[in-house]
């Protein structure tokens, strides 16, 4: 894996179907603790705790799921990661997105950094990508 995941040295990272390349951090400092995703000269924020909730909740569904990934606006796939990254049943009670405006796309930023950190599998497909865990 292309980096340690700091501010200054990100994580590099493409989506599931390879199309787009993106950089996250741990921003451990944070109120609440961040994942910092830099996606050209946009900037998303998600709970730190994402890494290990979506593992966890992965390894509870013993199959894979659809990645499901849309914007803030857009309603979310029932069943999809997206959509379990915006449950009120969640473990953060809801969105794991922390910038208005800005919350979705869980399903599409989140993925690739489980596989990155070997605790999930991808397809990596044009489109309607899954995810596993491992």
């Amino acid at each position: 894996m292309s980096g340690s995941g700091t501010a200054d040295d990100p994580w590099r990272l493409k989506t599931a179907p390879g199309t787009s390349e993106y950089t996250m951090y741990r921003d451990e400092a944070a109120d609440p603790p961040a994942l910092i995703c830099q996606v050209g000269s946009t900037t998303l924020k998600y709970h730190l705790s994402a890494i290990d909730d979506l593992a966890g909740w992965l390894r509870g569904q013993d199959d894979w799921v659809p990645l499901g990934a849309a914007d803030e606006q857009k309603l979310p796939a029932a069943g999809t990661v997206e959509a379990w990254g915006r449950d009120e049943g969640n473990p953060v009670g809801g969105w794991y997105g922390l910038r208005k405006g800005y919350r979705g796309r869980f399903g599409m930023y989140l993925p690739p950094l489980l596989e990155e950190l070997g605790l999930a599998e991808l397809t990596h497909e044009k489109r309607g990508n899954s995810m596993r865990a491992i």
